[in-house]
């Protein structure tokens, strides 16, 4: 039954990928357009960001629409595909879960965000 399960979920996930990217692709949100004096202050805020994530979930593309909707530059680190991504997500989060905000303060400590709805939330108080 495990195998059954496995195989509908990759084989529906390989149908509806190209879809979910392309309308990623076509429906741009369009950013908010600030001065590069703000920009560059908002890019120093948002310079100890990154964002684990995969292409084709659609909970990562929830969270990459709202950084372009904020117009951040948080860079985004492949964690499907990346070992080197995978293998410091597993060890700093302690698990490979998708999407994953790294936040690391002045201090130097490091705290892991995993849900996209809380992603969201964090991003539109702090920015």
């Amino acid at each position: 039954m495990k195998l059954f399960f496995r195989i509908f979920f990759k084989t529906l996930r390989f149908i509806l990928e190209p879809f979910l990217l392309l309308w990623d692709k076509v429906f741009v949100p369009k950013g908010i357009e600030r001065s590069p004096e703000d920009q560059e202050k908002m890019d120093q805020r948002t310079k100890n960001l990154s964002l684990y994530q995969f292409n084709s979930c659609p909970f990562c593309i929830k969270v990459r629409r709202q950084v372009k909707r904020q117009s951040l530059n948080i860079p985004l680190l492949d964690a499907q595909y990346n070992q080197q991504n995978r293998e410091e997500l597993l060890k700093g989060g302690g698990k490979i879960t998708v999407p994953c905000l790294k936040l690391v303060s002045d201090t130097g400590e490091v705290s892991w965000m995993y849900e996209s709805s809380d992603i969201i939330q964090y991003l539109q108080d702090n920015f």
